[in-house]
């Protein structure tokens, strides 16, 4: 029996040790590897400093272009069973072309999160209005939607999210996967005792992380010094802007290093996570590595929001600075509160985030599906006439931009 193929299409080469987003590629990759497809990894991404090791891992890299002709012969000798795009933005520079080329071809998106949700929390946080239908209904929206209908399955990573989507917008959930960012409890961490100083990390690409470290050095970080005055807080982050590292000031106890030599180690040696995040969206890389870590964490109902159990968190959710402060102080300074913040979220792993569930689910619903494919298509009639239009519209357009960039 002939070998499936996956083509993975990347905005960027995957850095699982920049972004949650980065391991989010890895592990949908292995779970496709685990079931014996042969991979490629595409991606039209100049930068490779931090991505991962090609040569560590048993996949094709093959670099590719936007606007670029030759992709088409490549895909088309490809012939990949699975396309498998890893956001909205890389569905509309190559969808349309896998589909004239490849047409029988499973297509995959995974969302990640929902940028046009993230987007509109962001204005709204900016603004100081609540989020309204008219910040949600942006053109971002209109593209991801679109992106999302184009194609056979979206992947979603936050239960919240799953949910929204149908309720909120209609989607419908025949093309709709939940399937989480997956962890599982370390076997052996740092004990209470063993551990000092707060810890936060995130990417600084991504602007709620930096809004969020804003929030600790203006606010919360200050309550909490009043205190607990030899308490540190180390924030960590790949891609820091000057306006982080011009708020690096160790007499404050306030540590702005950069990105982290291993981020698993540093949070297992911190004794509380800090993630004030006022905006953003899908499932938080750093609140969950904190769970697998043994590290309690306090941030805020958008941190939490697709990760708690009705209430259930490995430490305290607030949006209130001062209970926010003080969540934080007790944490640090109470190895009872700290060790049950420690076991409802190991508890939070067991019951949500384990892979092997969600796996056996999702391979489930996968057979079922391709083995109706064109029932499938065929229900998807807005996707039917979306792909039918962005053919047409993207096909031409980008076939100017060749020719033009050819002069």
């Amino acid at each position: 029996m002939e070998t499936p193929r996956l083509l993975f299409i990347g905005l960027v080469w995957p850095e699982p040790h920049s972004s949650a987003a980065g391991t989010r590629s890895l592990q949908l990759l292995a779970l496709f590897a685990a079931k014996g497809y042969a991979i490629t990894v595409a991606s039209a991404a100049h930068n490779r400093d931090f991505s991962i090791d090609w040569a560590a891992y048993p996949y094709t890299f093959h670099p590719i272009a936007v606007n670029d002709t030759a992709f088409d012969d490549w895909v088309q000798a490809l012939q990949p069973d699975v396309v498998l795009f890893d956001r909205f933005v890389t569905e509309e520079q190559f969808g349309w072309r896998v589909r004239e080329q490849c047409p029988q071809a499973f297509t995959l998106l995974d969302s990640q999160d929902l940028h046009f949700l993230r987007a509109a929390r962001q204005q709204a946080v900016k603004k100081q209005v609540p989020l309204s239908r008219s910040l949600l209904l942006s053109d971002t929206a209109k593209r991801e939607l679109a992106a999302f209908y184009r194609c056979d399955w979206v992947l979603v990573i936050s239960a919240f999210e799953y949910e929204w989507l149908q309720n909120e917008w209609q989607f419908p959930a025949a093309q709709l996967v939940y399937l989480p960012l997956f962890g599982e409890k370390r076997t052996s961490v740092p004990d209470f005792a063993s551990r000092t100083d707060f810890v936060f990390i995130g990417n600084f690409m991504h602007d709620p992380n930096t809004d969020a470290v804003q929030q600790l050095k203006d606010v919360i970080w200050p309550k909490i010094r009043r205190q607990l005055p030899q308490a540190q807080l180390h924030i960590y982050g790949a891609y820091p802007p000057e306006r982080i590292q011009q708020m690096h000031q160790p007499k404050q106890g306030f540590h702005c290093l950069g990105r982290a030599p291993e981020a698993l180690a540093v949070i297992a040696n911190a004794k509380v996570m800090l993630a004030p995040l006022r905006f953003g969206a899908g499932i938080k890389g750093k609140l969950l590595e904190a769970m697998q870590m043994g590290t309690p964490s306090v941030t805020t109902p958008i941190g939490a929001e697709g990760m708690h159990d009705n209430g259930l968190w490995n430490g305290v959710i607030t949006e209130d600075w001062d209970v926010f402060a003080e969540a934080a102080v007790t944490l640090y300074t109470q190895p009872t509160t700290w060790a049950t913040a420690q076991q409802n979220g190991y508890a939070l792993l067991q019951q949500q985030f384990s892979a092997a569930p969600h796996t056996a689910t999702f391979w489930s619903r996968w057979e079922s599906v391709k083995a109706q494919l064109d029932v499938h298509r065929e229900a998807n009639v807005v996707g039917q006439l979306l792909n039918h239009h962005t053919l047409q519209s993207t096909r031409y357009l980008s076939k100017w931009i060749s020719e033009k960039n050819k002069t």
